[in-house]
């Protein structure tokens, strides 16, 4: 089969899956790819080229799902929905890749095009709403690094030391109200309801 871009981003993505940032080399994408490394500086010159073509890529499917989800919307929909929509299309882009939101997260410093699409949507959705220009930037950003935030904690590797019942209960009776917040809402209700939070607060700053 032809070594393309494409291919070679997929080889990545299953390797990236695997070792996590810190142990992702060429050679493995080579080797999973059954080619020499050599034969890869066609397409990416190097390791970094190559990471931001993933990141580019779970970006911009996420930029495709957010168009799905904003084209789904009534059309009266509020600026708060449209923020909404948006926030949870990329989050369930970055849930379908393991090591998502650490590509993602690191995008735009790789100016990546996707990335930097999902940036310029919300900054209109925050400027049709009417927050001053002043606070569109630090607003936008707030919610895509609440977004990444989120689903990097989700995509983190489970305690290595066991937890046992005795653990759990001593955590309950030690810090009753942590541990009946962590386990009060499923996770999707509990994302919908921070993006809530953070759009009430988004909404002060209009006039």
């Amino acid at each position: 089969m032809k070594l393309t871009a494409d291919r070679i981003v997929d080889a990545g993505m299953a390797v990236f899956a695997e070792t996590g940032y810190h142990g992702f080399s060429l050679r493995q994408v080579a080797d999973r790819l059954h080619v020499h490394a050599g034969s890869l500086y066609y397409h990416v010159p190097n390791k970094a080229a190559l990471l931001q073509l993933m990141a580019d890529r779970v970006a911009r499917q996420a930029y495709d799902a957010g168009a799905a989800a904003l084209a789904q919307l009534a059309g009266q929909a509020g600026w708060q929905a449209r923020v909404t929509a948006q926030a949870v299309a990329v989050r369930q882009s970055i849930e379908r890749h393991p090591g998502g939101a650490i590509l993602l997260a690191d995008s735009p410093k790789a100016l990546s095009t996707g990335a930097l699409s999902l940036m310029e949507r919300l900054l209109d959705t925050l400027a049709e709403a009417g927050v001053p220009p002043e606070h569109c930037g630090i607003a936008a950003d707030t919610v895509l690094s609440h977004v990444t935030g989120y689903a990097l904690q989700e995509q983190s590797e489970p305690p290595a030391v066991p937890v046992t019942a005795e653990d759990v209960a001593d955590l309950q009776r030690r810090y009753p109200r942590t541990v009946a917040a962590a386990s009060a809402q499923h996770p999707d209700e509990k994302f919908t309801r921070s993006l809530d939070l953070l759009c009430a607060g988004i909404a002060t700053l209009i006039p």
